[in-house]
């Protein structure tokens, strides 16, 4: 994901924001047990997406991916709804606790923007709830000019969604975001329909680093600038989504975007095994070897 990015990233202040009241009084409602489930991944498995991974020979990619990492932003349905027997297929080729979190296809998000889309959303729900238990946490984004003019469609779109089916979503355009009173409306809006709120942390968008979570679960897409800025970031994640287990919250998914090339080692190993350390999580540690 280029979104966000910029050339010169050093000028940037990405300290993390305080966590609002909403938030805290939100997973407070859910603090009653230390249940827990936390998803490190990234948005593709191939190997011409992650470099120098894959020894040679490797056959099934999809299953050795799942042996190191727990879940995936599965970019790959953003162009078409999957089969049934793909998604099957899919299912059958990775570990036991492995999530996947589908992408709703452009057709609904870019080319019909919304509109008349309950046949589309209907056939890709139908086809991608045979994940089963490795359904994690579908999501849709928006275009760059999805505008809050749209909002009554937006509004329509998701209190007709099929309820139960665990959806999350992105808007881009920056008037969502620097006008308090529609990005008030916006996260009503979510909370209301139990959508969850996706938090972007991208070196060139800081405004979509919003912290009011509208559902119990945090769904993060992460945008890499330098390793040495990546580690302290992700050090902050670790802190923030401790605070946020601590609060009540249920779920986490936090997708790495990042360039992997033969001599590039993933950031999500230092981070994976810091969370498993101060959230008490089973994550999947990834090495390269390099």
């Amino acid at each position: 994901m280029k979104f966000g990015k910029v050339d010169d990233p050093s000028h940037i202040d990405f300290s993390l924001p305080a966590t609002p009241i909403e938030t805290v009084k939100l997973l407070n409602k859910y603090k009653k047990d230390d249940d827990f489930e936390m998803y490190v991944g990234y948005p593709k498995w191939s190997k011409a997406d992650l470099k120098g991974f894959y020894p040679r020979g490797t056959k099934d990619e999809l299953n050795l991916y799942s042996q190191n990492f727990n879940a995936v932003e599965f970019n790959g349905t953003f162009y078409r709804t999957p089969s049934k027997e793909q998604v099957l297929i899919w299912k059958n080729r990775t570990t036991e606790d492995f999530k996947f979190c589908p992408k709703f296809t452009n057709s609904i998000s870019h080319y019909s923007r919304l509109n008349n889309t309950d046949e589309k959303v209907a056939a890709f729900v139908d086809s991608t709830v045979l994940f089963e238990e490795k359904l994690g946490m579908a999501f849709l984004q928006m275009p760059e000019n999805f505008r809050p003019k749209a909002f009554e469609r937006l509004e329509g779109f998701l209190e007709r969604f099929p309820k139960g089916y665990p959806l999350a979503f992105e808007v881009r355009h920056e008037e969502w975001y620097n006008d308090k009173e529609v990005l008030e409306k916006y996260l009503n809006l979510l909370t209301s329909t139990r959508t969850t709120n996706i938090i972007v942390d991208t070196p060139g968008r800081r405004d979509m680093l919003n912290f009011r979570l509208t559902t119990p679960v945090a769904f993060i897409r992460f945008v890499s600038s330098t390793e040495i800025l990546d580690k302290e970031r992700l050090a902050n994640w670790v802190l923030k989504l401790k605070e946020w287990k601590d609060a009540g919250l249920k779920q986490a998914y936090f997708f790495i975007h990042q360039k992997i090339d033969p001599a590039t080692s993933f950031l999500s190993t230092d981070f994976a095994e810091e969370l498993n350390k101060e959230l008490h999580c089973n994550i999947p540690i990834a090495k390269k070897t390099l």
